[in-house]
């Protein structure tokens, strides 16, 4: 209640290093150009040169810097040498912003194998290998923050996204065991927020715009866990309280949509 009345005090990042993966499109573009708005220095990650240059473009045109680097994000090797080349050729990261994400709807028969790899060597192992490479130098200072892009599929699980769901159910477990990893090692410096937007019909989000602004809000007053939009989280207290039947019934009310291959023909579910 306390806090609800009283405005948490909010932190600035201004001329913070900031990394953001996935920032090509979506939810990580629009992070960067908020990001940007604060006047921190960004580095920005993308599989593909074309989007996350249009990004850094976006964000010069707001008065900072902004460095983009081609990025395979399930590729630990590639994830690890780019850590060191942005070491190097721009500083320690303070802010990681891990955002890149993939999916495949289907129905599990229907997944590739190949897909079901690529789901979680993005969605998860990613997180750990620029964790890993990143951590060090925040452990020195005692100072940094860490965002995880999860997904509301990380508490609440979708019919024909069974690789995706699992993936975003280990993201939120990695933000809590490193939350309280850090917490027994003493480095309460360093924040760990966990961003759960609702899934939509493209697979991500509908309203980057929304879920950027409320995850910097999050960032700025290192909020633990994100819900967007904010309802989702007393929805996902209560069914742990409500009757199975009734839950099915909301679920069918929400008209989840995405086009998903489901028995090898492509379908809208």
């Amino acid at each position: 209640m306390v806090k609800f009345f009283i405005p948490r005090r909010r932190k600035s990042v201004a001329g913070e290093i900031v990394l953001i993966t996935g920032a090509g499109h979506g939810i990580g573009r629009q992070t960067a150009y908020e990001i940007a708005k604060r006047q921190s220095r960004l580095v920005l990650w993308y599989i593909n040169k074309h989007g996350v240059e249009e990004t850094a473009a976006g964000c010069r045109k707001l008065g900072v810097a902004a460095h983009a680097i081609v990025v395979d994000y399930s590729n630990r090797e590639e994830i690890c040498s780019s850590v060191n080349h942005v070491k190097k050729e721009v500083g320690d990261v303070i802010i990681v912003v891990n955002n890149a994400g993939t999916v495949y709807p289907a129905d599990l028969l229907s997944t590739k194998d190949e897909e079901i790899t690529k789901t979680f060597e993005v969605n998860i192992l990613g997180h750990f290998w620029i964790t890993k490479a990143l951590l060090p130098s925040m452990m020195e200072r005692n100072h940094g923050h860490i965002v995880i892009v999860a997904s509301v599929c990380g508490h609440k699980v979708i019919a024909y996204l069974i690789p995706y769901c699992s993936s975003k159910f280990a993201a939120v477990g990695f933000h809590r065991g490193l939350e309280s990893e850090l917490e027994a090692l003493g480095k309460t410096g360093i924040k760990i927020s966990c961003l759960c937007p609702v899934f939509v019909n493209t697979g991500f989000t509908k309203n980057p715009n929304e879920v950027a602004k409320s995850l910097i809000d999050g960032i700025l007053t290192n909020k633990k866990m994100i819900f967007v939009p904010s309802y989702l989280n007393i929805f996902l207290m209560l069914q742990k309280f409500l009757p199975e039947r009734f839950l099915a019934i909301v679920n069918r009310m929400q008209n989840i949509q995405f086009k998903g291959v489901i028995g090898h023909k492509v379908k809208m579910k």
